[in-house]
């Protein structure tokens, strides 16, 4: 069975989205075609390779739609991120284009949906930020891991990640050159 995994940025002190929202603290960096000696970079190809499913919910969907789709910057793992199946939750977009790739599916009911993907075949599936629709996805159960990518700062107020309990299973923990660490945790259920 296909997993659904979350991946959020987040601070040392647990923010995942700053008092306005902002993401000031993400430390990451463009991503080159060439890629061989830096593990951070290399463990989230890898990731890119064992996906081939992104969901966001509406806020990300807008926040990403007209960076990502022309982020030539990003090299290897922007094309790969682009040539993702998409699927939007929101109860209020009928359609979610993706410039020139193609669209996003839009859902109204995305924890059925997931189940429904989950139990296909094909890679896993990947949450992109959407701090809202990740928390009702726990409550369901449908989550598998969740990839923090924590960067080395602190904001003492926001929005933070978990705002309930979590019983979580470190699986693997990569750092960066620039004070990044990935940190990727499996739920207990």
């Amino acid at each position: 069975m296909r997993k659904l995994i979350v991946q959020q940025w987040v601070t040392v002190d647990n923010i995942a989205a700053e008092e306005d929202g902002g993401l000031s603290f993400v430390s990451g960096e463009p991503f080159d075609d060439e890629v061989t000696d830096n593990p951070f970079q290399n463990a989230m190809m890898a990731f890119g390779d064992s996906i081939d499913t992104m969901i966001l919910g509406a806020n990300t969907y807008h926040q990403s739609k007209g960076y990502w789709p022309h982020a030539e910057d990003q090299g290897e793992w922007g094309r790969k991120l682009n040539n993702l199946t998409k699927f939007v939750a929101s109860s209020k977009l009928d359609e979610a284009p993706w410039g020139d790739f193609p669209a996003a599916t839009v859902t109204r009911d995305p924890i059925a949906t997931i189940r429904e993907l989950k139990a296909q075949r094909g890679k896993d599936l990947w949450l992109w930020g959407s701090l809202t629709l990740m928390r009702s996805l726990l409550a369901a159960g449908v989550v598998d891991e969740v990839r923090l990518l924590v960067c080395p700062a602190t904001r003492g107020t926001g929005t933070r990640i978990f705002t309930d309990r979590q019983d979580l299973a470190l699986v693997d923990a990569v750092v960066a050159d620039n004070g990044v660490v990935l940190l990727r945790y499996e739920i207990k259920k």
